[in-house]
């Protein structure tokens, strides 16, 4: 049991030595086969930077006509409600009208009856 342990433990340590962390050489790149890899990335850099700037443009005219929509509707509701009110200024002054029409009948019709029955007696 021992050796088979010894073995084992030799055989784990062989392949953990073997596996194990390798250096790659390094490879330096020619100057003249970086100029065109770097002439690529300002392309996509510049191109991304236009399209972030058409972007916030995009947003800002968004911005601006969502004002113009939310100050239309202030503006329209605004008017809906001064028609509203005005309409209910209309039917308070005519229920008002009705109603004293109906207090001066029932005064008239009062003054009538008392007026009948002073003269009975």
């Amino acid at each position: 049991m021992k050796t088979s342990i010894l073995l084992g433990s030799l055989l784990v340590a062989f392949a953990l030595t073997a596996c194990g962390e390798k250096k790659m050489p390094e490879v330096t790149a020619p100057a003249a086969a970086t100029a065109p890899v770097t002439a690529a990335v300002n392309q996509a850099a510049s191109a991304a930077a236009t399209a972030v700037t058409s972007a916030v443009d995009a947003a800002s005219a968004v911005g601006g006509a969502t004002a113009d929509a939310a100050s239309a509707a202030a503006g329209k509701a605004a008017d809906m409600a001064k028609d509203a009110a005005g309409k209910a200024a209309d039917m308070a002054k005519d229920a008002a009208k009705e109603a004293a029409g109906k207090a001066a009948d029932a005064v008239k019709d009062a003054a009538g009856k008392a007026a009948d029955a002073v003269k009975k007696p």
